[in-house]
């Protein structure tokens, strides 16, 4: 066996790869998450309001469509569409980078392969970090608008009102919760479904792969996307649950860690998971038809196929 290590070759994307990358991402996740938006209204609803605490997602429905009609289905639409078009953009395209760039620092193909997991860790954080900067705001107004029955009519008069009210400052007051909640689910949405992918072509010989139906390549996205779909759910539910409080000005005054801290003290581990069901399958779409979407319209705009650096 040879102990020659191998120079890592990996893609030199363009710009207009990166802008590809961007446009797939933000239209893959605010598409996907404007779909969820009644699954994600009752969620909220089961974590925040007393009244719904008793309810599980199909009872909270109907529940909500008796007390407030269906249109309340779709709270919060407007935000969702174009804060998640502006997170997915950045956080897809940020990954691609990410991931080259640190792939490209560990200098070849056995120390990349070495250290893959740290990469998609890595990658996954900090391109989630900068997408959540463009998020956090559009997060905060929709919160509201579930939250509060009546709060304003939709996003621009929602935005206004709470910018108005509370400042610059309210509209990152759940900053660090949803970087808490946001980093979390995108490890498990990247790396899972990185993992799940080179669980599934592992034992296939390179012949296999280039001879695979486009039906085999679907059922293997769509499964491992469902898969990293539950992980993002899980790690990230606590944190989504105290985001929730936050914005709705729940919790004791002082600084953010005080107050998260404070209320996850109150809310317990129950309490915490409060509404996870819902968002286990609310995530399991999200993440699965994201990836579907995310490559089928990265070949559409004829931009070049992800870094992989799975183990063979």
């Amino acid at each position: 066996m040879s102990d020659t290590v191998h120079p890592f070759v990996v893609p030199q994307f363009t710009t207009k790869d990166y802008s590809s990358f961007f446009l797939a991402g933000a239209l893959c996740c605010t598409i996907s998450h404007g779909a969820m938006t009644p699954i994600d209204v009752v969620k909220t609803r089961i974590q925040i309001d007393p009244k719904y605490k008793p309810f599980g997602f199909v009872s909270g429905t109907r529940y909500l469509i008796a007390n407030e009609g269906p249109s309340a289905l779709l709270t919060g639409f407007g935000p969702t569409a174009v804060g998640y078009l502006a997170q997915g953009g950045a956080k897809f395209a940020g990954y691609e980078y990410w991931k080259k760039s640190f792939a490209t620092f560990a200098g070849d193909q056995e120390t990349a392969v070495k250290y893959r997991t740290a990469i998609y860790l890595g990658a996954a954080s900090v391109a989630e970090f900068f997408a959540d900067i463009l998020l956090t705001p559009l997060e905060a107004t929709r919160i509201r608008l579930v939250s509060e029955r009546g709060y304003a009519t939709g996003l621009v008069s929602g935005f206004t009102r709470l910018v108005s009210e509370g400042g610059v400052s309210q509209l990152y007051a759940g900053f660090l919760p949803i970087l808490c909640k946001q980093i979390p689910y995108a490890i498990g949405q990247f790396t899972v479904n990185e993992f799940c992918h080179e669980l599934a072509l592992r034992n296939m010989s390179e012949e296999t792969k280039k001879s695979m139906s486009d039906m085999s390549k679907f059922g293997i996205s769509l499964g491992s996307g469902v898969i990293a779909g539950f992980a993002a759910a899980i790690l990230s539910h606590p944190a989504d649950t105290l985001l929730s409080q936050i914005n709705k000005g729940h919790g004791p005054t002082g600084s953010m860690i005080y107050r998260l801290t404070t209320l996850a003290k109150e809310a317990g581990v129950k309490g915490l998971f409060a509404g996870l069901g819902p968002r286990m399958i609310m995530t399991a779409g999200l993440v699965s038809s994201q990836f579907l979407m995310y490559d089928g319209i990265k070949h559409a705009l004829g931009a070049p196929p992800a870094l992989e650096i799975h183990k063979e």
